[in-house]
């Protein structure tokens, strides 16, 4: 097998290994495909040469090629898409409890079970239903899943917040109703105006991952309303906003360390990518080998207008 590892700060290269044999509750496949994820990102930019090689990505599809003893589930064939790690290769080992089948005629690029399933979990805990106001700060990869995702739900208005234009196109393309950029954001959205109707959301799912996006995303939030924070803030300090408690907000932590949970939120996932009901063809912009590690990071940190995710492809 081939797999890539980091050796230095933006360095990674290719070796060359045994390919790995299953233990008794796990599968080997194939790797179709694998997501490049922001929270990888970290270890890429300051990986120590001197430290050991750091194998990255999670977010994997891949054909069954051999199966434990205890892994009676899964046969040589299924293509599958899960939980895992060590995904930049071209073979992997998986546990058998924590993938799902992949819907038949999806590409394995557009099956990635795993950010998806992280969305739709934290999604499911803010008690979004048909009717409320909801919005999404912060349009990127994250953010316009969640678009999707509570779209589906109904709103009575979905408003996307985003300084980056060619993300707010996108928004609109994906169902929100209003768009805007943070500083341009309505003062009837973020302030308590004192109108007879409120309108700011009742629901703002925060997906910036920056301190800055964190604080508008919770000016946004009505009184006894909910804010999720979807966003991986990976550095820095991301300061509680005490008007929120003045508010009475419900904080809701989007990341979910259960991973009973996690597979029950992918299997709903994978059944909405399957009824065309959630898509990864708008959100996969571009496709790389894996000699190309590194030049997938360099597109992820420059954010182009024309990037919103990259995917490893074997």
């Amino acid at each position: 097998m081939k797999f890539s590892q980091l050796v230095g700060p933006r360095a990674s290269e290719v070796v060359t290994a045994d390919t790995p044999v299953p233990n008794d509750d796990q599968v080997l496949v194939e790797v179709l495909a694998c997501g490049v994820c922001t929270s990888d990102i970290g270890p890429w930019l300051t990986h120590d040469p001197a430290g050991a090689p750091v194998r990255l990505g999670h977010e994997m599809v891949g054909k069954v090629i051999g199966t434990g003893r205890d892994a009676t589930r899964w046969r040589p064939g299924d293509v599958v898409t899960g939980l895992g790690g060590n995904g930049f290769a071209t073979h992997a080992v998986m546990d058998a409890n924590a993938i799902l089948p992949v819907p038949p005629g999806v590409e394995p690029a557009h099956a990635i079970g795993e950010p998806v399933a992280d969305l739709e979990e934290a999604l499911s805990r803010t008690g979004i239903s048909p009717g409320v106001r909801v919005a999404v700060a912060g349009l990127g990869f994250m953010g316009l899943g969640l678009v999707q995702l509570a779209k589906r739900h109904a709103p009575g208005l979905l408003i996307g917040v985003d300084p980056d234009p060619a993300r707010r196109s996108r928004a609109l393309a994906l169902g929100a109703d209003l768009v805007f950029a943070p500083d341009e954001l309505p003062e009837e959205y973020r302030t308590d105006t004192g109108r007879a109707t409120d309108a700011r959301p009742s629901i703002v799912l925060e997906a910036t991952g920056a301190t800055g996006g964190l604080k508008t995303a919770g000016s946004m939030v009505r009184p006894f309303g909910t804010l999720c924070v979807v966003g991986y803030h990976h550095t820095g300090d991301a300061k509680m906003d005490m008007d929120l408690w003045y508010k009475a907000v419900t904080v809701v932590n989007g990341f979910c360390p259960d991973r009973t949970r996690l597979i029950a939120a992918m299997r709903e996932s994978l059944d909405l990518i399957a009824d065309r009901r959630f898509s990864y063809a708008p959100l996969i912009t571009h496709r790389f080998g894996l000699d190309d590690i590194d030049k997938a990071f360099h597109a992820m940190e420059e954010a182009a207008p024309d990037f919103v995710k990259g995917v490893v492809l074997f």
